[in-house]
């Protein structure tokens, strides 16, 4: 039986029905609706044990949360809110109609701000608080689509000019407004970039999380500070919106509101169509624990609701699908009583005493002042849970015919002379047919009534929003010098270890300096022990709110499970997704908190750049400062994993990304070198960026670093070492863990009397880019060598070899004079030893050798019959060999 069913079936006994019903109600009144609930919940549970309810969805009826009854009163003007609602509603549109009927192509969105306009109105008059000398300021994430909306508001604050959003959409050439919330290309206005769906919900929960452990390790005090995010009821489908959901919940974080914008519309279509969407996210919702409240009918219902004493209007709500809610959303009232309100004689008689015209007033909830702010103000009070407000309102609203709650709505980019002057109408706004053709902006000037209200409700809330200080409050304490905590590195000695262990030795006495090591932050999604970080559980302890409430089962052991409420270590589940959303809140702290971080989250390299990219670009434009740190990195070093987890691909990524510096080092010594580098050029430089380095887990060997190569290393190239006498040259380059074998097939290519010069590149994307730059300063008149014209002049072949793609080490081919000669891991992975690994991807020593002697039998200086010979010694049967690209 469907629930509608279960609504409307016969009750059989109503007088004892209606007796249990008088009872709840006698309860409420004299004992409060604490106790209520209270006893509810112990009927429900006692009804769990009797086997009488064991399922059903944990959804309220199709009504508001918050009734009449319990509805404050409201705080501010209502009419002039509405006024300036009104104001900020016609300047976006202007703002997107304008750039698009003068170049057509530019796009922006309408229909979603004039959804959310009250919803976003309600907050910046009354809840969302800037930054003042006691607190920080709220932290909003803002639905992309309606970033006109806040643009219009900016406008009337006088914090942009009509220039500026004329320019909308048009940042090259000149200085244009972007489309959606991007920090970094306007640094100090956006915080947070939330124009990738699902992105948003995410980043707000693990913020909120975030700034619960600054407070706990009295990093900041962030204790008034709130977290409100304002998406939108499609956004909601993506699997990042709700992955953190149960996380929220199960550290109580009451410090953060989601606004769910419900206009039941994703670009296309209905969101549910033939479901309920609103009921279906209460149910996910409550389901993962957090405090839900529904805004779903304005105050023009309340008379409706008080006349309805036997619930016809939640039997009719119950019933309507959404894709039909949007069909009655586009029509006016004559259809609304037809379709809606004739179909149950019930609710006809409700309504009989309204005229079509009032029926059509009947607004959503979504566009109620009233309503909203009730919601809000219960949200904020609310203790121990997170809420999230699900608001119901239409897509375009009061774009009428061309666009309010119509499937075409999203698209909507252009309004008629006739729609555009219907808009103005229905908002009441002094604009005349004139100023209505031309699109002219609307400002009643800073002296009006209208923006002397609105500035003063900022300044009542400490100031504008959205707003992102430009550099750090705090700057982070002197860090130890490298000899302190990274001298094995640079004096190995021989010494066996892996590159994962050199970093995680580095961070470990990073940690340990009493000044700064209470500034990083080291994150893990699940793989601690695996990289050799389970020391830093009794070192530092894991973050923990509510403490260890049960005792380990390895607490006897020296490296015990450790969770602490002030532990400093970020240790998140299976969950890369939320692993890198803490790591973006800690790598920008700097600007949201003004308290400096240094963030080292550390993973599987196959799970970062493929797995959770579209969340790194996000925090590249959020102008992210830390370290990420791919280990077990490459295709051939993790044996026996196979496809899914070896990586042949991050770095080829990572040199997409702008902002991100991406190193392959294969000695600790390098690593040690990046490292230092990067920390002074994040925090000491306060640059935008941030390091991506890859690190082995296999043992080798390592060497003391050579004399005078730290500046080399960090170019992403120097000269390692030379092997052979004076006969034929070849230049062998290699990154990564497969440098090893580029420097064991030097010694090969001498029994063929071929000379090698040995190169360790750290990083080819970084030698790309400076080579690129500089073919680009001598194409505008300012001829300048590149470091890599500078290391590898000359004519003689170059064979490259690393443990990714052929197309990594392709990044510098275009830049080099002699031929080049790639050698790389394309295709998937396989299970299998190391050695097995390198000889199926043809980048063990063997082949990296024949490599070199082909290059020179096609520069003529070695003969054919050579390659013959050295198949034969090198044991390569090219007629056994795999078609390992597929």
């Amino acid at each position: 039986m469907s629930r509608a069913d279960a609504i409307t079936q016969q009750d059989p006994d109503p007088v004892e029905t209606q007796d249990w019903v008088e009872a709840l109600e006698s309860l409420t009144e004299v004992d409060g609706r604490a106790r209520a609930q209270f006893v509810l919940g112990r009927v429900q549970d006692h009804a769990r044990l009797l086997g009488v309810t064991t399922a059903g969805l944990p959804y309220s009826a199709y009504r508001n949360t918050i009734p009449l009854t319990r509805q404050p009163a409201y705080p501010g003007d209502l009419e002039m809110e509405e006024r300036i609602t009104s104001i900020n509603r016609w300047n976006a549109l202007a703002m997107v109609v304008r750039a698009n009927k003068a170049y057509g192509e530019l796009g922006g969105h309408i229909a979603s701000y004039a959804s959310a306009a009250e919803i976003f109105e309600v907050g910046f008059n009354h809840f969302f608080r800037g930054k003042t000398k006691d607190c920080a300021g709220d932290l909003v994430y803002f639905q992309p689509h309606s970033a006109p909306g806040v643009y219009a508001r900016a406008f009337l604050e006088g914090r942009l000019s009509e220039q500026d959003i004329s320019n909308y959409r048009q940042e090259v050439p000149g200085t244009g407004l972007c489309s959606y919330p991007h920090p970094w290309l306007m640094d100090e206005f956006w915080q947070f970039p939330t124009g990738s769906m699902g992105i948003g919900p995410m980043s707000a929960i693990y913020q909120a999380r975030f700034m619960r452990y600054l407070h706990a390790r009295g990093l900041a005090d962030t204790t008034e500070r709130r977290v409100w995010g304002v998406f939108g009821d499609g956004e909601m489908d993506e699997p990042e919106s709700i992955g953190a959901l149960t996380l929220a919940a199960r550290e109580g974080l009451d410090n953060l509101t989601f606004v769910v914008n419900c206009n039941l519309q994703r670009l296309d279509g209905p969101v549910r169509g033939n479901g309920q969407l609103i009921q279906e996210l209460e149910s996910l919702f409550v389901g993962a624990g957090w405090n839900v409240i529904k805004v779903l009918w304005g105050s023009e219902w309340d008379n409706l609701f008080a006349r309805d004493t036997d619930n016809v209007l939640l039997r009719r709500f119950a019933e309507t699908v959404d894709g039909e809610y949007q069909t009655l959303g586009s029509k006016d009232g004559d259809y609304n009583r037809a379709r809606f309100f004739d179909a149950d004689p019930a609710s006809a008689a409700l309504v009989a005493h309204l005229s079509d015209e009032d029926i059509h007033r009947l607004k959503r909830g979504g566009h109620d002042l009233r309503k909203l702010y009730a919601a809000f103000a219960a949200a904020r009070a609310h203790k121990g849970q997170p809420t999230v407000i699900l608001t119901k309102t239409k897509k375009g609203y009061g774009m009428g015919g061309a666009g309010e709650s119509r499937m075409i709505a999203h698209q909507a980019k252009k309004l008629d002379f006739d729609a555009l002057k219907a808009f103005r109408d229905n908002f009441s706004l002094p604009l005349s047919d004139t100023a209505v053709e031309a699109l002219d902006f609307y400002n009643p000037g800073p002296n009006s009534p209208e923006v002397t209200y609105l500035q003063d409700r900022r300044s009542r809330l400490g100031g504008y929003l959205p707003t992102r200080a430009l550099h750090a409050n705090s700057p982070a304490p002197a860090r130890p010098p490298l000899s302190k905590y990274g001298s094995f590195a640079l004096q190995a000695e021989g010494k066996t270890m892996s590159t994962t262990m050199a970093a995680v030795r580095m961070m470990g006495g990073l940690l340990r300096d009493k000044a700064f090591g209470p500034r990083i932050v080291p994150i893990v999604a699940d793989e601690a022990r695996t990289f050799g970080m389970d020391n830093l559980f009794r070192q530092v302890g894991i973050y923990a709110p509510g403490g260890q409430r049960y005792e380990p089962e390895d607490a006897g052991s020296m490296l015990f499970y450790k969770e602490t409420p002030d532990g400093q270590l970020l240790e998140e589940g299976i969950t890369e997704a939320g692993a890198i959303s803490s790591w973006t809140a800690a790598a920008t702290a700097y600007s949201t908190h003004g308290t400096e971080l240094l963030p080292i989250y550390i993973y599987y390299s196959m799970f970062g750049f493929q797995r959770v990219g579209d969340l790194i670009w996000a925090a590249a434009d959020q102008r992210a400062r830390g370290f990420l740190l791919g280990a077990t990195a490459g295709r051939t070093t993790l044996s026996g994993e196979g496809l899914q987890h070896q990586d042949g691909s991050s770095h080829l990524v990572a040199a997409t990304v702008p902002n991100c510096r991406a190193f392959d080092p294969c000695f600790a010594y390098e690593l040690a070198v990046i490292m230092e580098h990067g920390m002074t050029r994040m925090l000491d430089e306060k640059r935008d960026e941030f390091f991506y380095i890859t690190v082995m887990n296999e043992n080798y060997a390592q060497p003391s670093m050579p004399d005078n190569v730290e500046a080399d290393i960090l170019k992403g190239m120097y000269r390692l070492d030379r092997k052979g006498g004076d006969g034929p040259e070849v230049r062998l380059l290699g990154s990564g863990t497969i440098l090893r074998e580029v420097i064991a097939a030097a010694d090969l290519l001498t029994e063929f009397g071929i000379a090698s010069e040995i190169f360790s590149v750290t990083s080819f994307s970084e030698l790309a880019r400076d080579a690129a730059e500089a073919e680009r300063r001598g194409r505008f008149g300012n001829p300048e060598r590149s470091h890599l014209e500078n290391q590898l002049q000359g004519n003689a072949p170059v064979v490259a070899a690393s443990d990714y793609v052929r197309a990594v080490p392709g990044q510098i081919a275009p830049y080099l004079n002699g031929r080049m000669m790639l050698l790389g891991t394309d295709g998937f992975g396989r299970s299998a030893s190391r050695a097995a690994l390198r000889r199926f991807f043809e980048v063990d020593r063997e082949n990296i050798a024949l490599a070199a002697i082909q290059s020179l039998v096609r520069s003529g200086e070695v003969k054919q019959q050579t390659l013959a010979k050295a198949m034969k010694r090198f044991g390569i049967d090219p007629a056994t060999a795999a078609p390992w690209t597929v």
